[in-house]
């Protein structure tokens, strides 16, 4: 099985690389590479709390890097953002797969996402859709006092942000601490796919479509900020607590180590 991967450069996207390596006879990585955040932090409350992040990352994913993949991993870096100007020409070494998976990559549009939907591609959204949409969700999520909505949506790839048809939601009964909570969430999210595509189960679900009314928040990148983080950290965030109503999730899968 060939499988293609449109991804970044972050600790737990190369997790997921080495992850897919074992059950592709050819993985194919196209890979943004993104500056560290270290460099984008001016103040002690961001940097605390992306250190937690970090913590929690590492605990769950290690510190594994792309070159020390095997022999079948083709990996293709370009800068963060350069997706959308390649054409399908120059990546054509890398389109030429069974299975076509996003996690993490820039807004794709244009012809390549016309490319992609076409062959069926599978889109990673850490968030709970279609309650919550857009950046960071998980972080909202808790931030809106909806712990219960806290994981991943595995849903086919759509030219609109994370509107796709459903096929499961990936979520995690490890709640240790808030960002350990959603950490373990995307280890929920490449474990299940990645047993599911092994035993071909992925391509017998059929997708859902996604109800936009039951939407509490899209969130945008300028959402999240210092004073945000701020009042974050002040929350007594239970994250055992039960929703008043009753939000529906398809075919969850329940990451318990």
């Amino acid at each position: 099985m060939k499988i293609t991967l449109f991804t970044t450069n972050n600790i737990r996207h190369d997790y997921f690389v080495n992850t897919l390596s074992k059950i592709a006879d050819e993985l194919f990585v196209v890979q943004e590479n993104k500056k560290s955040l270290k460099e984008n932090l001016n103040s002690k409350i961001m940097k605390d709390y992306f250190e937690e992040v970090n913590k929690a990352q590492l605990k769950f994913f290690g510190d594994l890097k792309v070159k020390n993949y095997s022999k079948n991993v083709k990996l293709l870096a370009i800068p963060f953002g350069e997706l959308n100007n390649c054409s399908l020409q120059y990546l054509s070494n890398y389109l030429k797969s069974d299975v076509y998976i996003v996690f993490g990559s820039s807004y794709i549009k244009g012809e390549l996402v016309d490319y992609l939907i076409n062959k069926k591609t599978f889109n990673i959204h850490m968030g709970v859709s279609p309650y919550y949409r857009g950046t960071d969700c998980n972080f909202w999520a808790l931030y809106d006092g909806n712990p219960h909505l806290v994981g991943a949506t595995i849903h086919m790839l759509s030219k609109g942000l994370d509107s796709g048809s459903i096929l499961y939601h990936a979520m995690s009964n490890i709640k240790t601490s808030p960002y350990e909570y959603t950490m373990s969430t995307v280890k929920s999210a490449f474990r299940s796919l990645t047993e599911r595509i092994k035993d071909e189960s992925l391509f017998k679900i059929k997708p859902i479509k996604q109800d936009k009314s039951k939407e509490i928040r899209y969130s945008k990148k300028d959402d999240f900020n210092q004073e945000v983080v701020k009042n974050y950290n002040k929350k007594k965030i239970d994250l055992n607590i039960m929703p008043d109503s009753n939000f529906y999730l398809k075919d969850p899968f329940y990451l318990d180590e």
